[in-house]
């Protein structure tokens, strides 16, 4: 079974320092994605590269959670994160170029289907992924501008 891979790219006219801010804040982030009900820091101390953390999600009626690391972690330029469970193997990345004053946001997120029944509904996630993905980005524009 492939992954599923895709990227979306917008424009802010926050610099890359606030972009990073609110995507190193994982306080934040359910309240740009949707689906994340929170994301815990295991490993205690500032986020850095290595860092364990804990995503928390709901989606269709499905809570559970998934555990990661931050998997690389350039203030102003780069925030990745790899999460895994029995279903999932999950990667995201977000890459903070400037433009002008403003930033270039690439968010890309890869998703290998490990489990019976998440493998049966690769083709139904593939179609997902772009929507989910283009809804949080947008939320996220509007919490920047806030």
């Amino acid at each position: 079974m492939s992954s599923i891979h895709f990227a979306h790219t917008i424009e802010v006219p926050q610099p890359p320092a606030r972009v990073f801010a609110v995507l190193d804040d994982f306080s934040q982030t359910p309240k740009w994605l949707s689906r994340c009900t929170g994301i815990e820091r295991l490993t205690p101390g500032p986020n850095a590269s290595g860092s364990k953390i804990r995503y928390a999600y709901n989606e269709a009626g499905r809570s559970g959670t998934m555990d990661g690391e931050i998997a690389a972690r350039v203030p102003d330029q780069r925030l990745t994160m790899h999460y895994a469970d029995n279903n999932m193997d999950v990667a995201v990345d977000f890459q903070m170029e400037a433009v002008g004053n403003g930033t270039k946001l690439t968010h890309t997120i890869d998703i290998t289907p490990l489990g019976f029944f998440v493998k049966l509904f690769a083709g139904a996630i593939r179609k997902q992924v772009p929507k989910q993905t283009v809804a949080a980005m947008e939320s996220l524009r509007q919490l920047l501008a806030a």
